[in-house]
């Protein structure tokens, strides 16, 4: 087994071990981190952990090996998505009448149901049932409910923006036509930052520790995100322009979470162009390809 992004680093047997058992048909860079993640995470006792990425950096992929590891682990891991907490569109479209129209667009900070999010992981750790809520992004609503058996081992929260802060400086300046055109007097941003000053800041405080997947530009950002659309159904795909504008809703908090979190999450994930891993860094150990 060679650790991709890790060609130093001498696997433990239960790595090793972990690797082999999780979805061998899943990347091969992805199965390894998963079984590194788990691992570590056994060795602290770590309960609570975010995965914070651009969209289709592989937060999913990586969730769903992680919760296999866990098993490979005995321990149990319940993975959670951000995107499933999104508000309803109907709830949503009241946000958007009442405060900025953008904001009937799920996904910026804002848009989520974070204390029932902050709500579910808590009682995930106890013993009992917890009802989870499920979001279909082809219909842009809440689908239903999973019930969920609770006294988890860990509890995984992985979105987009994960870990991410508000902003330190003036946010009055436009940075893509989005901003420019429909938000001229930053009240949609204004919104998005008092939400990640507040009720965000508070989710991150719940998470333990934090792994950052850092994709390599936004320009892998869009074109990871309109192959996604691939795997819906063609009367719900989005157009390379329509992928071009949803993506502007997300740019500044991405942008700013390249600048800030490869020097305070406590794993950087680095994703070359072509979706592979090619650097990893554990807090104060950092190697590259």
């Amino acid at each position: 087994m060679r650790i991709a992004g890790l060609a130093n680093m001498a696997p433990s047997d239960a790595v090793r071990d972990c690797y082999r058992r999780v979805d061998a048909h899943a990347p091969d860079d992805y199965r390894q981190l998963a079984a590194l993640l788990v691992d570590d995470w056994c060795r602290r006792e770590v309960a609570t952990v975010g995965i914070g990425g651009g969209q289709g950096a592989g937060k999913s992929t990586l969730g769903r090996l992680i919760a296999e590891a866990g098993t490979v682990f005995g321990i149990r891991i319940e993975v959670l998505s951000l995107d499933d907490f999104c508000l309803t569109k109907e709830e949503r479209l009241r946000l958007a009448e009442m405060v900025h129209p953008l904001l009937a667009t799920r996904g910026p900070p804002g848009t989520h149901a974070v204390e029932r999010l902050r709500d579910a992981m808590a009682a995930l750790r106890q013993p009992g049932a917890v009802d989870v809520p499920r979001f279909d992004k082809g219909t842009d609503t809440r689908s239903g409910f999973a019930r969920i058996d609770g006294g988890v081992d860990v509890v995984v929260l992985e979105g987009w923006c994960v870990g991410a802060s508000a902003a330190e400086c003036d946010i009055d300046e436009p940075l893509n036509a989005l901003e420019r055109e429909h938000d001229a007097r930053a009240r949609w941003r204004s919104h998005i930052e008092t939400a990640l000053g507040g009720p965000y800041a508070k989710l991150n405080e719940d998470l333990e520790t934090l792994v950052f997947l850092k994709v390599p530009g936004l320009a892998a950002v869009r074109r990871w995100r309109l192959q996604q659309e691939d795997e819906r159904p063609p009367g719900q795909r989005l157009s390379a322009a329509e992928v071009n504008t949803f993506v502007e809703h997300y740019e500044r908090i991405t942008r700013r979470m390249l600048a800030s979190l490869p020097s305070t999450a406590d794993v950087v994930v680095d994703l070359d162009d072509h979706h592979r891993v090619s650097g990893l860094s554990f807090r104060t150990t950092s190697t590259g390809r």
